[in-house]
């Protein structure tokens, strides 16, 4: 949760805070253990996906459908516990970050589904070698207010009379604190670990019950089968306590081991990302802010060499180019930026630092609290608004890992493995190009024009798969020769190698073509036809065009069609939809074309 989103509470009366009080010097002791629990090691050639607010029947259907055929190894989840229900207003939709204000640790009910369905769903996707990872929200209860939560539960802040629907184990007032007020000092460590995030009441974690209950809820999830938590807010509870919750959880069944655990902390001078680093894996804000940015500016030509950002080793570091928040609040690149961004996440997957994380969500247009699509309220349903069944054929759902740029790129971080990067080619500031070792080659072009490339490279002579969006190119004596698409990228690996049927064209051969086409906005334009050199009809498999400001709506690009091949252009959007020209299909080349549309 971002420290800096704006609640807005309950209709009910707010509590009286109490006067901020000195804050302890140090936490209550804790078992000696807990200092001394390391990170445990994880391989750096997995590939996450952040399927923010989809619900548990839908991440279970991706599981299965997506993610585990196409060698993505985890799927983050928002939430399962029991949250508050705020509406905005009387009819209106509720608010993301409502599911970040726990009522209880109830996995009964929350909008996204019931507790059958959440355990179903980690079933499905362990079955087809998916980790769940849970955003875990361990530093606070809700902010001001009283009410009744998504399972049903009534509540008031400081006051959680059944955190387990058992009668076994509750919250009152002195389970919070010890400081009762908003954090105001932000380069005051004490009171950011120990004071209320905007507003929110904050659990007291040096109580070893606290922590107690706190376990209790993670071991659950992780006797269903959850593989790991994204923690939320983590720089907001002291390491100590981190340490002791995380430290001495149960084993994950199926997978084995330990759970795996990132920490969510917005490193700086009071709190580093460091300090958090020998009990996980720590979300790297610097990188997102940099790499983002250079791809926005198309300034990507020095990010072969990456540095340790914020003394965070390539092992400690989970990345990526957006997430739920800085989209929202900081939006240096997101799914808004269509091409771009699917570059740098594409990059993002190619290179060797960090563990990445894919963000797919909803459109949330202008309203950045905005809620998921929903089906409304559902009779008898506590949780409010009830989350729809993601469709990413339609532009409500944004399904950035399918996007044809990205969603072959994590088999090849699969294949590249531990692979070292060798830079191979730059042209300008927009242009990079660079082996995984001899598993691997991937060019990126941050331009509005097409990069003929040719290149030595460490990939054994043969014919690949572009793994970064169709079509596909030859490897002869050490060297590749290839067309990199306008704000696209080719990537090669091994085991991408073809035989007889490539996935489409060289992109280093074929003939001009210009298309006139009017796009909405986030449309690219491909050439799809009957052969393999243009995907065997399969949009996604086509032949990409290019535009930029000053040639738009002229589409270009490098094309083999032959005599007799028929073929239509296809429009397809930032989440997949897909729109044929109309009309028969055309037949045999050309080299000046226009859908006309209108």
């Amino acid at each position: 949760m971002h420290r800096r989103t704006p609640l807005k509470a309950a209709a009910a009366a707010a509590l009286l805070l109490l006067p901020l009080t000195a804050l302890p010097a140090s936490a209550a002791p804790l078992p000696a253990s807990a200092e001394a629990t390391a990170a445990p090691t994880t391989p750096n050639d997995e590939t996450l996906v952040q399927l923010f607010q989809w619900n548990w029947d839908s991440v279970a259907a991706e599981c299965a459908d997506f993610l585990g055929p196409n060698g993505f190894s985890g799927v983050q989840v928002s939430p399962p516990q029991e949250h508050v229900v705020i509406p905005f207003a009387e009819g209106g939709d509720h608010p993301w970050w409502q599911d970040y204000q726990p009522v209880s640790y109830r996995l009964d009910n929350t909008r996204r589904g019931t507790a059958a369905e959440f355990a179903a769903m980690v079933a499905t996707c362990r079955d087809n070698g998916v980790r769940v990872y849970v955003d875990a929200v361990v530093n606070h209860m809700t902010g001001d207010g009283d009410g009744v939560g998504s399972a049903g539960t009534s509540w008031a802040k400081y006051d959680h009379p059944d955190l387990f629907g058992d009668g076994t184990a509750s919250y009152d007032h002195d389970d919070f604190g010890p400081c009762y007020e908003e954090i105001a000092n932000w380069n005051d460590k004490e009171e950011v670990q120990n004071c209320q995030l905007v507003g929110l009441a904050d659990l007291d974690t040096a109580d070893p019950q606290v922590r107690g209950h706190i376990k209790r809820y993670l071991n659950g999830l992780i006797d269903l089968g959850v593989g790991g938590f994204r923690v939320d807010a983590a720089k907001h509870v002291p390491e100590a306590h981190i340490a002791d919750i995380f430290g001495n959880l149960n084993t994950v069944p199926g997978f084995g081991g330990a759970p795996r655990v990132f920490h969510e902390v917005y490193g700086d001078a009071t709190v580093p990302y460091t300090a958090y680093a020998p009990y996980g894996e720590v979300t790297n804000f610097d990188y997102q802010r940099d790499v983002a940015g250079k791809f926005k500016d198309g300034n990507i030509a020095g990010l072969a060499r990456l540095p340790d950002y914020g003394g965070l080793t390539s092992e400690q570091a989970t990345v990526f180019i957006d997430n739920h928040d800085t989209q929202r609040y900081h939006p240096t690149l997101t799914y808004k930026d269509g091409d771009r961004y699917h570059l740098a996440a594409a990059f993002m997957l190619a290179h060797p630092y960090g563990t990445p994380v894919v963000t797919s969500g909803y459109d949330f247009g202008d309203n950045v609290t905005e809620g998921p699509p929903s089906i409304g309220n559902v009779e008898g349903n506590p949780a409010g608004w009830i989350t729809e069944d993601t469709d990413c054929s339609t532009g409500a759902w944004v399904c950035s890992h399918r996007h044809p740029t990205v969603a072959g790129m994590a088999a090849f971080r699969t294949s590249a493995g531990d692979t070292p990067l060798v830079q191979r080619a730059t042209d300008g500031d927009g242009r990079l190009a660079f082996d995984r070792g001899a598993r691997g080659f991937a060019a990126f072009n941050a331009t509005g024009d097409v990069w003929r490339l040719t290149a030595d490279t460490s990939l054994p002579d043969g014919t690949y798969d572009n793994a970064a969006g169709g079509g596909a190119a030859t490897v002869s004596d050490g060297r590749v020769t290839v067309q990199v698409p306008a704000d696209g990228a080719v990537a090669l690996h091994v085991d991408g190698e073809c035989e007889d049927d490539c996935g489409g064209p060289d992109p280093g051969t074929g003939d001009p073509l210009q298309a006139i086409v009017h796009t909405n906005w986030g449309q690219e334009v491909y050439v799809v036809g009957s052969t393999p050199e243009l995907g065997s009809w399969n949009p996604t498999q086509g032949v990409k065009l290019s535009t930029d400001a000053a040639t738009y709506p002229t589409w270009s690009g490098t094309v083999t069609i032959g005599a007799g091949t028929e073929w239509k252009l296809v429009k397809i959007d930032g989440s997949g939809n897909v729109e044929w020209e109309t009309g028969s299909n055309r037949i045999g080349p050309a080299t000046d074309v226009t859908w006309d549309q209108r």
